[in-house]
């Protein structure tokens, strides 16, 4: 490894730090906002997620003419393929089970909720576990994958980004007016500190233009599950790991650098220090550190534990699910939603199809758990 790393685990740090301390000041639920939307009809948390949406689009096109965006489409974003839909699905069910997605889970744990580490633990094992099946995956999507569609919209048609985005952003504009106008966009709450969601959202897209401009990738922290998996898996069965391929790819593998640190962008799922792991796991600590700090501040940090034994249950099954299908389709939620979607890559575009019909299923499965 070469470069200088300290500034890149400084900047994750710092960007993870934001995010877990907006996140829980607003209880920011990606897997919330699905939920509701299949359980009670409500898109009262969905629209902050899609103004974050919406938000980074503006944000990386304005910075990809300006030429503050390195590499275009970002790295780790190839052609689609049914796996998308499938790994989307999938995440969807583990992602209203466990009753957060891959970020939420972060920043409760960091205030000390104790269903969010059980989840947490079955998204590292999940995750792990997908090197037993990845050859037949990567089969699948293989035979499904759709080359001729190429990686984004605007590639597939043979158009500048902007022709896209610019109609898409004034639509936007238009509906959050709209919404802005009506109270849609403000949830009632009487909590001292609590920090509306819209908020959250548009520091979330700035978050992840930021980590674009310093490390060419946006937010994402999946793959470093895996390698907290591998890593385990190779105490418990030393070994194991250097008979799985999974573990030997290097999907990040260019002749470039981030901007900032001079890392060489080349890293895999494999338990060592790369590239991924010097962007990814300072996000992650920062996220559950930021958390933290807000609950503090908040005299709310402490361990939460009374629950049902089958919340639990489901906490460590929607984990599992969802570290499975993290490397399934391949990758999670805020990578997809805050990264890929704003960017109109195909990839992102199906797996948020996927991620419907599984908040759905999931949504019916929780109903009937609690009934």
């Amino acid at each position: 490894m070469t470069g200088d790393p300290a500034s890149l685990v400084a900047a994750g740090l710092l960007l993870g730090m934001v995010a877990g301390f907006v996140m829980h000041r607003s209880d920011f639920c990606m897997a919330g906002a699905f939920r509701d939307l299949f359980l009670f009809g409500s898109a009262t948390m969905l629209r902050p997620v899609l103004l974050m949406s919406a938000a980074a689009m503006v944000l990386f096109e304005v910075a990809r003419v300006c030429g503050l965006v390195p590499l275009y489409p970002f790295p780790l974003f190839g052609v689609p393929s049914a796996s998308n839909l499938a790994g989307g699905a999938i995440f969807g069910v583990g992602m209203v089970l466990a009753g957060g997605c891959v970020v939420g889970t972060l920043y409760r744990v960091g205030a000390g909720n104790v269903a969010a580490m059980v989840t947490l633990a079955g998204l590292v094992a999940g995750s792990a576990l997908y090197a037993e099946i990845h050859p037949v995956w990567k089969r699948l999507a293989d035979a499904t994958a759709m080359p001729a569609m190429g990686v984004t919209v605007p590639a597939f048609l043979g158009i500048e980004p902007y022709w896209l985005t610019t109609p898409l952003a004034i639509v936007a504009a238009l509906i959050v007016f709209h919404w802005q106008r009506r109270g849609m966009l403000t949830r009632q709450a009487q909590v001292e500190g609590y920090l509306q969601p819209w908020w959250t959202a548009l520091a979330l897209a700035g978050v992840s233009l930021l980590s674009v401009m310093a490390t060419t990738m946006p937010l994402g922290v999946t793959t470093s599950y895996t390698k907290a998996g591998g890593w385990l898996l190779d105490r418990v069965i030393p070994g194991h790991i250097a008979e799985r391929n999974y573990f030997l790819a290097l999907p990040l593998n260019l002749a470039a650098t981030t901007p900032l640190g001079e890392v060489p962008l080349i890293g895999g799922p494999a338990p060592v220090t790369d590239a991924i792991a010097l962007v990814q796991v300072p996000v992650i600590a920062g996220i559950i550190a930021g958390s933290a700090l807000s609950a503090l501040l908040l005299g709310e940090l402490g361990f939460r534990y009374r629950i049902p034994a089958r919340q639990y249950l489901a906490a460590l099954t929607g984990g599992i699910l969802m570290g499975l299908a993290a490397r399934m389709a391949p990758s999670c939620n805020i990578w997809h939603l805050a990264g890929g979607l704003p960017i109109l890559a195909w990839q992102s575009i199906i797996f948020t199809a996927g991620l419907l019909a599984g908040a759905w299923l999931g949504s019916r499965i929780i109903i009937r758990l609690l009934a």
